[in-house]
């Protein structure tokens, strides 16, 4: 796989892919620092902050980790909660897979490892109109870690000088960027129509006390009724 990303490297590809992940650098840094204060208050080590944010690499997980954490929470309460907040990644992947039929494993588990709520908003509005390069691609999620990592790492270090990230507003700072991007993703009225009803559902379901499903139950639904608007609006029209 290395060999296929160098062999096809682009100077203007690759500094594409880093525009490309502007956007989601901007959000990462803020919520990434607030991560990163968050470990630190909670007593994980430096290390292990860095390395969740390496080898984990899923931002709402992490958060919600931290905060089992540090409630003394068992693990496998803590695993079986942050299981069931990452199932959305097999909607994420299966709507991205088909553009990658071609793609070799090693590939595709790279890719799978980098792909996150944000890298998946920038990739699935572009691969429908004009698949990229695998080294834009790659340049957008390696642009992206790289800025989680290191805005955890920034937390980390200011840890000790901060003693409430809420009074920054930095624990608003994930919700405000997936707001932007489903923004800029909005083409039709539908669409826009969908994502109201399916946020309106999250929230009902939440206060009805389906505090972990209601995500991805409301995802489920508001999906299924795009898709029945779609297709009846095609019959109408033909």
């Amino acid at each position: 796989m290395l060999r296929d990303i160098v062999s096809s490297f682009n100077k203007d590809r690759c500094l594409a892919g880093v525009v490309r992940a502007f956007p989601i650098v901007l959000g990462y840094v803020p919520v990434g620092f607030a991560y990163g204060v968050l470990a630190q208050k909670a007593g994980i080590s430096t290390l292990n902050t860095i390395l969740m944010s390496l080898l984990v690499y899923a931002g709402a997980s992490q958060l919600i980790a931290v905060g089992l954490i540090a409630t003394h929470s068992p693990p496998h309460s803590i695993i079986l909660t942050t299981l069931v907040v990452n199932l959305r990644h097999l909607i994420m992947s299966s709507a991205i897979a088909p553009f990658l039929k071609r793609w070799r494993k090693l590939e595709l588990g790279t890719f799978a490892y980098q792909l996150t709520d944000e890298t998946f908003a920038i990739h699935s509005t572009q691969f429908p109109e004009e698949m990229p390069s695998k080294a834009e691609i790659f340049a957008t999620n390696v642009t992206a870690q790289t800025a989680w990592v290191a805005g955890g790492w920034l937390g980390v270090a200011a840890g000790q000088l901060i003693t409430d990230v809420r009074a920054l507003a930095l624990d608003y700072a994930l919700p405000a960027m997936f707001t932007v991007l489903l923004a800029l993703q909005l083409k039709t009225y539908v669409q826009g129509i969908v994502v109201l009803l399916t946020g309106l559902l999250s929230v009902v379901l939440l206060r009805a006390g389906i505090d972990q499903w209601n995500v991805i139950v409301a995802t489920l639904l508001g999906a299924t009724f795009g898709i029945i608007i779609e297709q009846w609006t095609k019959k109408s029209s033909s």
